[in-house]
């Protein structure tokens, strides 16, 4: 079986900066001829605010021939409690309503595959309380199945003990109750986005990759992390109980730099990631 993860492809009808890069997406994707497609997150530039750019996006990834599962990112349905703009019931209806579920499960195979809306961790609400008790019961019904989970933020990005990095991973809190959730599972795979990075690596018998994004990178507003800058996919083999996770540099997708353009492709948090990296 052979998943194409997808991230942060950044579309929009009034903001096309990134919208060059899905032709050629499309068509690499195609060409492999995936069992599925899942994309982790910011599928939007801004979702989270306009109904637009998520229906644009979904016109989209309708082109696809493969079946789609995908989890929201910051820019689809909104951030931390605090930020420009967090989480909040309108924009979790807008894409449950236009995109599907923000969490899923489902069995393919020998597999059970987990998608989360890691946008709703460190929220200590109802929304919260109500992901982790179903993530709970997914882990504990999955049997002897191997697992994969999907994700937009990362666990960590230095460290699994490190402390809270604020926009760029899961906060230590919420990150430990995965990490206790997750313990003893047989949890083969966390993959997600969000970085703009790709890495892969390993915790506890866990792999961990981030997927590359398909729309651009970052240069000096953002710190160095692990991994490399590149734009892009990951191929992942699942072969028996085995997976393996392959990072691709998709030819003829442009290599976007959002440095430039942050100032009209977000204005708003152009200021807070200035700050966030300082």
């Amino acid at each position: 079986m052979k998943i194409i993860q997808i991230s942060d492809t950044h579309l929009s009808p009034s903001k096309p900066h990134f919208n060059d890069n899905w032709n050629p997406l499309l068509q690499w994707i195609e060409a492999m001829a995936p069992d599925l497609v899942i994309h982790t997150g910011d599928l939007t530039i801004d979702g989270a605010d306009h109904l637009e750019d998520v229906t644009f996006a979904m016109e989209l990834m309708a082109q696809l021939s493969a079946p789609v599962l995908m989890v929201p990112g910051n820019h689809d349905v909104g951030h931390l409690p605090g930020s420009v703009q967090p989480v909040d019931p309108i924009r979790l209806a807008r894409w449950r309503a236009h995109v599907g579920q923000d969490y899923w499960c489902c069995d393919r195979g020998d597999w059970r595959f987990i998608g989360l809306n890691s946008q709703l961790f460190g929220f200590d609400d109802e929304e919260d309380e109500r992901q982790f008790a179903w993530l709970a019961e997914q882990l504990q019904t999955a049997g002897d199945r191997p697992v994969a989970i999907f994700a937009h933020k990362p666990l960590f990005v230095d460290d699994p003990d490190e402390g809270d990095t604020g926009y760029w991973s899961v906060r230590p809190r919420q990150r430990q109750r995965l990490f206790d959730l997750m313990a003893g599972r047989n949890v083969a795979l966390h993959a997600s986005g969000h970085l703009h990075w790709a890495w892969t690596g390993e915790q506890e018998g866990t792999s961990l990759v981030w997927a590359p994004p398909t729309s651009f990178i970052v240069d000096t507003l953002e710190r160095e992390m692990p991994g490399e800058r590149l734009v892009g996919a990951v191929v992942h083999r699942f072969e028996g109980r085995q997976v393996s996770s392959e990072v691709v540099a998709v030819s003829g997708l442009t290599t976007h730099i959002l440095d430039p353009v942050i100032e009209e492709v977000y204005p708003r948090a152009a200021k807070t990631l200035v700050e966030a990296v300082r």
